[in-house]
């Protein structure tokens, strides 16, 4: 069994990398993250559903690049450079001064489109390794009892996603297993609406016997201790993002 991190320790390294990242707005270390991120989740990954969550961000951040450098090819203020392609310019209004769409695309002006969209798929990159390999039940274990039940809202909508995708996974393949050849969304739709009804009615009836809500008083079962790793992790995250910010 893996040695796990506290969950706080995960989300405060990344927020320190995060910070770093911007700072520095280097996208060559921001790629160096992102590849020593994959590494991470890849070795400490255990097989929860969320575990995906990072591969998600990664998709995301790729999507986001790819919009990113598509707009500032074709929409934005022209910058003086070395000429790749030239576009078809469409004339803009008069109150619209500065801004073009089409034209010459130079090499500074892509560059730049690039670099932009590499610094915020890096961001969402982040945060979701942090996701990936801290689920939002471990975080409300340490949330502090003033935000507890804000917490517990946060983690059952958060929930709601990985639970409908882990059910209708398992129900596509239940039909599959039957012999249906074509599955479709309206065969799965009523099936998948019925288990989170009653997943639903589970919850509330394990919340109920629990007696939430009756005492402002937490109990805490199996805390999670801060230990060495911990701040070894918290310290090497600072020492890079020390790096990153005083270049």
């Amino acid at each position: 069994m893996k040695a796990t991190l506290h969950p706080i320790t995960l989300w405060l390294s990344s927020l320190l990398l995060a910070i770093g990242v911007v700072v520095l707005s280097n996208p060559f270390v921001a790629l160096a993250i992102v590849t020593l991120l994959a590494v991470l989740v890849h070795i400490r990954r255990d097989g929860s559903p969320w575990n995906s969550s990072f591969l998600l961000s990664l998709r995301i951040g790729a999507m986001i690049l790819s919009i990113r450098t598509i707009v500032g090819i074709l929409i934005g203020v022209p910058i003086p450079g070395t000429p790749i392609f030239t576009l078809p310019i469409l004339d803009l209004p008069s109150w619209m001064p500065g801004i073009r769409i089409g034209g010459v695309v130079t090499l500074e002006r892509l560059s730049s489109s690039l670099h932009e969209g590499i610094i915020i798929a890096t961001l969402i990159a982040l945060f979701g390794a942090a996701t990936s390999l801290t689920s939002p039940h471990k975080l409300l274990r340490v949330a502090p009892s003033f935000i507890y039940e804000i917490g517990v809202t946060l983690v059952i909508a958060t929930s709601l996603f990985p639970q409908l995708a882990t059910s209708a996974k398992r129900i596509r393949t239940a039909q599959q297993l039957r012999g249906f050849e074509r599955i479709r969304l309206r065969s799965i739709a009523i099936p998948l609406l019925e288990e989170s009804l009653s997943r639903s009615l589970q919850l509330a009836a394990a919340m109920d016997a629990r007696g939430y809500g009756v005492s402002r008083r937490r109990s805490r079962y199996r805390p999670q201790p801060w230990l060495l790793r911990d701040n070894v992790t918290i310290l090497f995250a600072s020492v890079v993002t020390a790096a990153m910010v005083l270049q």
